[in-house]
């Protein structure tokens, strides 16, 4: 599955533009995502200096990712377009209807899907 995955509040803690840490849990569950085979796209609204800063940051960290603010490449190939629109079959951010529920309840959701 595709996972776009916010990075404000959802990866980090802190309120913007600070990064004060990682959010409980972050790094052990998007790991083990990325490892079970999950593609991961950070989304993020920031840019420039800000967006360098927390990619450096996540590398860092260990946060392991295949792409930033960019579709997967057989999304581009499919769709014969590159849409500022990130695709995902399932979004990950703590702007969601109901807020973020933590890493443990994300990633036993994300994992009862993939079984779907």
């Amino acid at each position: 599955m595709i996972l776009a995955i916010d990075f404000d509040g959802t990866i980090c803690r802190g309120t913007y533009p600070a990064i004060d840490g990682l959010q409980p849990n972050a790094l052990t569950y998007i790991n083990a995502l990325y490892e079970e085979g999950h593609y991961i796209i950070i989304n993020t609204c920031r840019t420039g200096d800000q967006l360098l800063e927390a990619i450096n940051w996540m590398l860092q960290q260990g946060i392991k990712f295949h792409r930033v603010n960019d579709n997967s490449p057989c999304n581009v190939a499919e769709h014969r377009d590159n849409s500022r629109k990130i695709f995902a079959d399932i979004y990950v951010d703590d702007r969601n209807l109901g807020g973020f529920p933590g890493w443990v309840a994300a990633y036993d959701e994300i994992t009862q899907k993939a079984e779907e």
